[in-house]
């Protein structure tokens, strides 16, 4: 029995994609259907989250019933339904935990509430198999920045976190500001190939006591008064200057605050995670800074870093083996905390 393959159903739907997986082992992954709503918010500058839930509503019974019959399995062959109860958006969130508990209670299958991040983290198995706890793992997305030391499944150091905007929603900002629109990351790792990353000297924030921290609303205003600098003085500008020295401020910060805390804690692998993880002077930047100290680096690849369902499945899977179960009370908590190791 111990050697029985464990297959979950997972659903994810904290922002703007609807997502379903099937996963097996936390690691092997049958299907991943991803429902993006990118093209519609991006009318609005933004995710509108009214809109968001709205589109949940009206996708997720079928990304369900496609990942199922992608992967071959019905709901009867699942060992658990896995979904993503916070962080997020609450209404988006509740979607999704709801479509969750339904099936829960309709298939007498248990439940497994998963933390987001924890998800994000999780995809690093999936791309790598060989991968296994304790590593130090920088998380980077739209709204979160963490930098933790994965000790082992489901346990978690947090050494840094944003003290303010996190480094995603900092793209998106600069990249509304230069009139690149919704979503800024990709848009601004774009732009920035044919800019100058040494054009503009963009501060990179320290914080004292806290030499893991991040802050980015400093480079993010910095920016800001830059371009209307330039306008009150009539003066012209490259938009794809900003964006790559804008883009190397947040990246080498990122990178010298991960080298830090490896070399601080004695850690030899490190891993990326969360959509900020696609972007390639990130992936370029930290393969280099762990070449240089000897450390093994591991990232997952982009459909992985971006949210998805197969990477709460990994993390699910986890979950479930440590026992934990959920009611049919479980419900959405948009301001979830990753709970470190007590």
């Amino acid at each position: 029995m111990e050697n029985k393959d464990i297959t979950v159903l997972a659903i994810e739907s904290s922002c703007d994609e609807t997502a379903a997986a099937v996963v097996v082992n936390g690691r092997r992954v049958l299907s991943n259907i991803i429902s993006s709503q990118i093209d519609i918010h991006k009318l609005y500058g933004g995710v509108v989250p009214e809109i968001a839930s709205r589109k949940h509503i009206e996708r997720i019974n079928q990304v369900i019933q496609e990942a199922l019959s992608e992967a071959d399995r019905t709901l009867d062959d699942m060992d658990a339904v896995c979904v993503t109860y916070g962080p997020g958006l609450v209404g988006a969130l509740l979607v999704g935990v709801g479509a969750a508990k339904a099936l829960s209670y309709a298939s007498g299958k248990p439940l497994v509430g998963v933390h987001h991040i924890e998800g994000h983290i999780s995809a690093n198995y999936i791309a790598n198999p060989e991968l296994e706890p304790p590593f130090l793992c920088l998380v980077a997305s739209g709204g979160h920045s963490h930098l933790v030391i994965v000790r082992d499944y489901g346990e978690y150091e947090i050494l840094g976190r944003t003290r303010d905007d996190a480094a995603g929603e900092a793209f998106d900002k600069v990249a509304r500001a230069i009139g690149l629109g919704y979503p800024g990351g990709p848009k601004i790792d774009k732009l920035s190939r044919e800019g100058n990353p040494g054009a503009i000297d963009f501060p990179r924030a320290a914080i004292d006591g806290a030499p893991y921290d991040f802050s980015f609303s400093g480079v993010k205003s910095a920016v800001l008064n830059y371009i209307n600098g330039c306008r009150m003085k009539g003066e012209a500008y490259s938009e794809a200057d900003i964006a790559a020295s804008f883009q190397e401020a947040v990246v080498e910060v990122l990178v010298d605050h991960t080298m830090l805390a490896a070399k601080d804690h004695g850690i030899t692998r490190v891993a990326i995670a969360g959509g900020v993880a696609c972007n390639g002077a990130l992936r370029a930047g930290m393969e280099s800074a762990c070449r240089e100290n000897n450390y093994s680096f591991y990232m997952p690849t982009p459909v992985l870093c971006t949210d998805n369902a197969a990477m709460i499945g990994a993390a699910g899977y986890y979950e479930f083996k440590k026992g934990v179960r959920h009611g049919l009370d479980l419900n959405a908590v948009p301001n979830l905390k990753l709970e470190p190791v007590s």
